[in-house]
């Protein structure tokens, strides 16, 4: 009788399995102690799996937990104890398109392996937190088995590619964004040439100009859809736009190209990523971001750069074949298009239907905003969702980047009945998209690097803000606000008209929790302009501030004066002097609830703070393929144990050749996977300069590879699947030695 196991590998793209064998090899490496423990972390972010802070030791479930999940062997005693506690998992959701199966999948994972709370984060993301990193492979295999991946969800690498959650149904876009999103991430995903980066990279698509959409602005490369008319046919393309970021330092992106088309967008993002693989910083990985490599070179030079790397790609039959399937991207609403009728409405829906219902370009539908406050909702609301977007809009979910959740293609008529049904699972609250929708990171709850607590000061400016959300001007009410946990801009405060970022001061023996006022930026024209700090507030003040400035913005703003105007015309001087009976520090003695941050009645402290796991350390791109042929090796260790010996050689050979693949990558990126092409660059550039020859064996463990490439074995039994797993150890220790010769390192 099948196991589970083995009936869910079926339904798993043969891709996505090996990708997640090769990780769980990997694991069981590192708890043995036979891989270091730099390359294993980059190789756990690259599956989205994520150390987090702990509440200084408050118990979760009942269960005391270490302060940081999965540390590093700086922190720690001995290879084993990196299980001690759970972390995070990051699940990329490209564009944000999830199907009522794969809801209902992710609410299963959130119940059976986290504390049942899923969280949707500002790249459309789902994470869970408090999950047993034991446990990760196997939650894997039941993403992919209904078409989610969690590769590359963190680490040095492409990101979770995203798009305007309104794509397909907006009355101002040029065109539907999301089939090109989703081309993109299936062309990038562990593609070779987004391997070696020092830093992640951030991308985006926008249907248009005006709104906020995608935030093409913001992003490492953003994707404007543009159209143009050539020999009287409408042409679809891009305006490309490269080295935008927040971070502490936010660079506006630049117009790399005014219009890249269909077929000129793959090619240009693979030319864009192997410059940045080749000339941007590795070392210091506070400059590592491709927004630093723009800057410094110019976007001139950056761009007759990537034109001369064009000229040099090779050609890849997926840089144009996506565009034949793009008709195939298609939605089917559950039902048809009705009018709302004039029944009576229920209790509320007023308000819900002035601020969360989008009415779509296609007439009888509207799109609705599920607001979740924090970008948190439970599993059990996940399981019920997905019935109710089966009956009323069959799979058009989508997630947004202000945390939030869309259903798509709600026959208008359905309107109050589906209201009636988020209600009665606590997720009918109105309000989306005005100031109570606040964004937060997950701040000093889980992040290492926070500071303050981000979500305890959204949940209590949210709470005074929904008081009195009905006695607010419109100009009010339409205000974005965004907070983030330290200055790493992951609350994206930089684009918000109002942002917070957490930082502390000190007021005699004791620190005291602050944020930072931002000023000025601008959510609107895909993130048109950057706020500036104004000042840092404690914590406790920061409701008081922010009244005090809404409210002076109301009675001294011109006509339909915007809030980014007003503050410029105002002035820092002006502002700051505004904010300044806010910003004074009393004594502990005095006011000793100024010591403590939101929702957490503790006194305050930073002590705990600790290196952030974004994006890992640097790892050079041998690093990581060579640790791929090392958990191949693995596996021909274990099916020796299981008398598998047919397996044991096929992977013991893979092994080889992906560890000769490693070396050849240092002189040439372009190998492939061609066995012939590895063995045969193998060759030329190692063996025959003698680069691999080392003082006693002269070639010795390279001829291994040789022999096992030219010649099948005529029988396979288990002294042979014993000699090639042994022949294949020596030589990729043979490849280690080389590679680190090669490279000027000492070895003894």
């Amino acid at each position: 009788m099948s196991t589970w196991k083995e009936l869910l590998s079926e339904q798993i793209p043969a891709e996505m399995g090996n990708l997640i064998d090769i990780y769980e090899a990997q694991m069981e490496l590192r708890k043995q102690g036979k891989l270091d423990e730099k390359v294993f972390a980059e190789a756990r972010l690259r599956k989205g799996v994520y150390g987090q802070r702990y509440d200084n030791g408050q118990r979760h479930d009942g269960v005391r937990t270490r302060e940081l999940a999965y540390p590093s062997d700086e922190t720690v005693k001995g290879p084993d104890t990196l299980w001690d506690a759970p972390g995070m998992q990051r699940i990329k959701i490209p564009y944000g398109g999830l199907t009522a199966e794969q809801l209902e999948t992710l609410s299963e994972l959130a119940d059976e392996y986290s504390d049942g709370i899923l969280h949707i984060t500002t790249r459309q993301d789902i994470q869970l937190h408090y999950v047993h990193i034991d446990d990760t492979p196997d939650l894997m295999r039941r993403l992919a088995a209904v078409g989610i991946t969690t590769q590359e969800a963190c680490g040095n690498s492409v990101r979770n590619i995203t798009a305007c959650a309104l794509a397909g149904v907006c009355h101002d876009e040029v065109f539907d964004v999301s089939p090109y999103a989703d081309a993109m991430t299936q062309f990038l995903l562990s593609h070779d040439d987004v391997q070696d980066f020092g830093r992640k990279f951030k991308v985006a698509f926008s249907g248009c100009a005006g709104h906020a959409c995608g935030l093409v602005k913001m992003h490492d490369l953003g994707l404007l859809a543009q159209t143009r008319e050539i020999n009287g046919e409408l042409q679809r393309g891009f305006t490309v736009y490269v080295g935008g970021g927040l971070g502490t330092v936010p660079h506006q992106a630049k117009v790399l190209a005014e219009f890249a088309t269909e077929e000129e967008l793959l090619p240009l993002t693979q030319a864009i990523a192997r410059v940045f693989a080749r000339l941007g910083e590795k070392k210091n990985r506070n400059r590592a971001r491709i927004k630093f490599l723009v800057a410094k070179l110019g976007i001139d030079e950056f761009r007759r750069l990537v034109e001369e790397e064009l000229q040099t790609l090779p050609s890849d039959e997926r840089h144009s074949a996506y565009i034949g399937n793009l008709s195939d991207f298609t939605y089917k609403p559950a039902k048809a298009g009705m009018a709302l009728n004039g029944r009576p409405l229920p209790d509320g829906f007023d308000d819900w239907y002035r601020s969360n219902v989008y009415h779509q370009v296609q007439a009888g539908y509207s799109t609705i905003t599920l607001h979740t406050p924090l970008g948190d909702f439970t599993s059990e609301q996940g399981f019920k969702l997905a019935d109710i977007a089966r009956r009323y809009v069959g799979d058009n979910i989508r997630l947004s980047v202000e945390q939030n959740i869309a259903l798509r293609w709600v026959a208008n008529a359905d309107l109050p009945a589906i209201y009636r049904d988020l209600c009665a699972i606590g997720l009918g609250d109105a309000h989306a998209g005005t100031i109570v929708d606040i964004t937060a990171c997950p701040g000093t709850d889980t992040c290492k690097l926070g500071i303050a607590s981000s979500r305890g000061l959204t949940a209590e400016l949210r709470a005074r803000l929904i008081e009195k959300i009905n006695l607010l001007p419109d100009a009010v009410r339409e205000l974005k606000i965004k907070v983030s946990g330290c200055f790493n801009s992951c609350g994206q405060h930089h684009v918000a008209d109002i942002g917070f970022f957490g930082n502390s001061r000190r007021s005699g023996n004791h620190k005291m929790p602050h944020f930072q006022v931002v000023l000025g930026g601008q959510w609107q024209e895909n993130a048109g302009a950057y706020g500036l700090a104004v000042g840092a507030v404690p914590a406790k003040t920061v409701p008081d501030a922010l009244e005090a400035l809404t409210e002076r913005y109301v009675a001294e703003r011109a006509d339909d004066e915007s809030f980014q105007v007003w503050v410029k015309a105002l002035g820092r001087k002006e502002i700051k002097a505004m904010l300044q009976p806010f910003m004074q520090l009393p004594s502990f003695e005095d006011s000793p609830i100024y010591f403590s941050d939101w929702g957490d009645s503790r006194v305050y402290t930073i002590d705990d703070i600790g290196v952030g796991e974004c994006a890992g350390e640097v790892v050079s791109l041998f690093s990581m393929e060579i640790a791929k042929a090392e958990s191949t090796h693995f596996e021909a260790l274990l099916a020796l144990d299981d008398h598998d010996y047919s397996l044991a050689d096929e992977n013991a050979y893979k092994a080889m050749v992906l560890a000769a693949r490693a070396l050849v990558r240092t002189k040439y990126l372009d190998v492939g996977d061609d066995y012939d092409n590895i063995v045969d660059e193998f060759r030329s550039r190692f063996y025959d300069t003698e680069l691999v020859f080392d003082r006693f064996a002269k070639g010795k463990f390279a001829r291994y590879l040789f022999k096992r490439h030219g010649t099948a074995p005529e029988r396979i039994n288990e002294d042979y699947a014993h000699q090639i797993i042994d022949e294949t150890q020596l030589f990729i220790e043979n490849v280690h030695s080389a590679e680190q010769r090669i490279n000027g390192v000492i070895v003894s």
